[in-house]
């Protein structure tokens, strides 16, 4: 269900203390009007903006996750930390792909402090955006109840601190510019590289989430995952060779190993 014209989404805005929030201060004095339900949180760096903070403000109610910063080759710090806010936010999508939720639901803009009509000009952008998608789980593609969307979002956190030690190494490009970026994110490579690195830890993950409520047959976990009958075969061989789970023969379910 998107496009409800009563819809009020809710958002978050995560700025840049340096550029972003001085966009946003300059926005406010000058007058130049953005809707009043985007509610912007001041952190030092876009850089500093992790996948959990997004995860979280997903899980907790947001509707969509702004993430503002300087312009690139101009951040404050000498690690350039737009660069990384780039990598965290492709992520951060992927994951959100992956679990059936929308990735435009997260978004990542450079503003500097003496851009405030662009600051309001994106902020209306984004908020009309995120009406028509609708709210979290209810937009086309989604289809998801509260239940299901805690569930998936949960099995995306707790592989937060693999991403984060995919994102120092091999899941962003090794050249700094921000042609490397666009090209490396949208990439078959960035796909591939993260199947290999995070794709399987997701997908266990998940299987885990939806045993927790009790044992469930392959059948009944491709209807509640929404894959194939292959990928319930694959994904849950991975789970009981790491002795995560366990089959019971006699009823033809899988049940988390221990309970």
């Amino acid at each position: 269900m998107s496009g409800d014209l009563d819809f009020r989404p809710k958002m978050l805005g995560l700025v840049c203390n340096w550029c972003c929030y001085g966009g946003a201060d300059l926005c406010g004095v000058s007058r130049f009007q953005y809707p009043p339900f985007i509610r912007l949180v001041r952190v030092m760096c876009s850089g500093r903006v992790d996948l959990l903070h997004i995860l979280r403000a997903l899980a907790n109610g947001m509707d969509a996750v702004f993430v503002g910063g300087c312009h690139i080759n101009d951040c404050h710090y000498v690690t350039e930390g737009n660069y990384d806010a780039i990598a965290v936010i492709e992520v951060a999508r992927e994951m959100l792909r992956r679990i059936g939720i929308r990735p435009e639901r997260v978004r990542l803009e450079w503003v500097s402090a003496g851009e405030g009509i662009r600051f309001a000009a994106i902020m209306n952008e984004y908020a009309e955006q995120v009406r028509k998608i609708g709210p979290l789980g209810r937009a086309d593609g989604e289809g998801l109840d509260a239940a299901e969307r805690a569930r998936r979002i949960e099995a995306a956190a707790r592989i937060v601190p693999f991403a984060r030690l995919a994102l120092t190494g091999r899941l962003r490009p090794a050249v700094r510019t921000e042609e490397a970026y666009r090209r490396f994110f949208a990439s078959e490579e960035f796909r591939r590289l993260f199947d290999d690195l995070l794709g399987e830890r997701l997908a266990i993950s998940r299987v885990l989430l939806a045993l927790r409520d009790g044992p469930r047959s392959p059948a009944e976990l491709a209807r509640s995952l929404g894959w194939s009958a292959s990928e319930v075969a694959r994904h849950l061989r991975n789970s009981s060779k790491h002795g995560w789970i366990r089959f019971d023969a006699a009823r033809g379910r899988y049940a988390l190993a221990g309970g």
